[in-house]
């Protein structure tokens, strides 16, 4: 049973490739090499977004503002280095630096102040996708940004997309603080039982605050290369991230390590939905179709999130009776 929880998603998402991929209408097209690399290299910035919201969720708190922060630093990377002329790596900074100041003043809220973390980010992504629309007046911003900023991340390294190994690379580092780090035995503390977690020593405010920070800057560094991806400040992403992300984020829940929020069920969960809403497109399926799965997948994600959590905790309860 623990084995076909830990690898059923991905079981499911191997199976689904077998088998769009032999399908006669769409096989051809669905396993082409360019349809691949699309798939790869265009959902890392959307996995960069989950995995922004992994980080403080491992904590049990929610950041919904990823998507807005991934917005804001799309549009900043964008106007520096268009319009202000300034070099792109100054224009990267930028953006990370403006996602890690955002994270700063949401940690803040959450774990000084002790407000509530999904009121406040909420909050905070609606303001933000305010101050993007008064920035930009929901026009692009494409003048002056050099095509050799879109060269890097539109090529491919032995093969794969340049976007994809950068997001393999993210996902190492952020699974490597996690779980090896006493950082991230900190986090999965707090997660579990914050008022025993400060008990112990564990400075929780800290903890938490430092969470929504590392947050701040890995949707910081989405929205950079979203500006790379696309070409352009695109006053509409800000929005276009949180549901796909928030579906995934669940989705990689139920695998890998069933009932905790984790790095590398989050990257199948990113591109489980991926592959899904791609083999549909060729399929010939409505434009509603995608925010109808994303949705549905939610849903179902987050059900069997929670059911797997509860008999994770009823068998505890078990044991611990047993004993």
């Amino acid at each position: 049973m623990r084995l076909l929880e830990q690898s059923g998603l991905p079981l499911l998402l191997v199976i689904m490739i077998v088998c769009f991929s032999i399908n006669p209408t769409i096989g051809a097209v669905f396993a082409s090499e360019a349809n691949v690399n699309n798939v790869l290299g265009n959902q890392a910035v959307t996995t960069l977004v989950a995995l922004a919201m992994v980080v403080p969720l491992v904590a049990g708190y929610f950041d919904l503002s990823v998507s807005g922060i991934t917005g804001v630093a799309n549009i900043v990377v964008a106007a520096a280095i268009g319009p202000h002329g300034l070099p792109i790596p100054v224009g990267i900074l930028m953006g990370v630096v403006g996602g890690a100041l955002i994270g700063l003043v949401n940690g803040f809220l959450v774990a000084k102040a002790r407000l509530n973390g999904f009121v406040v980010t909420l909050g905070t992504y609606t303001f933000l996708l305010g101050l993007i629309a008064f920035y930009t007046h929901g026009t692009l911003i494409t003048s002056g940004i050099p095509p050799s900023f879109g060269e890097w991340t539109s090529k491919t390294t032995l093969g794969v997309p340049r976007p994809f190994l950068l997001l393999l690379v993210v996902a190492v580092v952020i699974w490597y603080v996690l779980t090896q780090l006493p950082y991230g035995r900190r986090l999965a503390s707090i997660g579990s039982n914050e008022d025993a977690a400060r008990l112990v020593g564990i400075n929780t405010d800290r903890v938490v605050w430092t969470s929504f920070v590392i947050s701040g800057v890995l949707a910081g560094a989405a929205g950079a290369l979203q500006t790379s991806r696309g070409g352009a400040g695109d006053p509409t992403i800000a929005s276009a991230y949180l549901f796909p992300a928030l579906a995934a984020v669940f989705l990689g829940a139920t695998t890998i390590n069933p009932g905790h929020y984790n790095v590398w069920g989050t990257v199948i969960g990113v591109y489980f939905l991926a592959t899904s809403v791609s083999a549909l497109t060729l399929l010939g399926a409505d434009v509603w179709v995608q925010p109808v799965f994303n949705g549905a997948a939610l849903v179902i994600a987050v059900a069997l999130s929670t059911l797997i959590a509860r008999r994770r905790e009823r068998v505890a309860a078990r044991a611990a009776i047993s004993q």
